[in-house]
């Protein structure tokens, strides 16, 4: 089983939470899942599209009050 990395991106706006994300995926293991909670409603839309771009994987994604939760899961080819 992968560990999951916590990351918080909390009342960071557009586009610090994907670029938090990025240099976040980028120092670990393919495989690793990263759970990123953020506050921006953008991330809806931002974090999905750049794991299609990257080639990383949303496992799951939820709206908690004003908190946006994604699993996110570094691609498994080593990218």
């Amino acid at each position: 089983m992968s560990p999951v990395v916590e990351l918080d991106a909390r009342r960071l706006l557009c586009p610090m939470p994907v670029i938090r994300l990025q240099d976040c995926v980028e120092k670990q293991a393919s495989g690793t899942k990263v759970r990123i909670t953020c506050t921006d409603p953008g991330t809806m839309t931002d974090i999905p599209a750049w794991c299609r771009i990257n080639g990383h994987r949303v496992l799951a994604s939820e709206q908690l009050e004003q908190e946006f939760v994604f699993l996110v899961q570094k691609d498994l080819d080593g990218n």
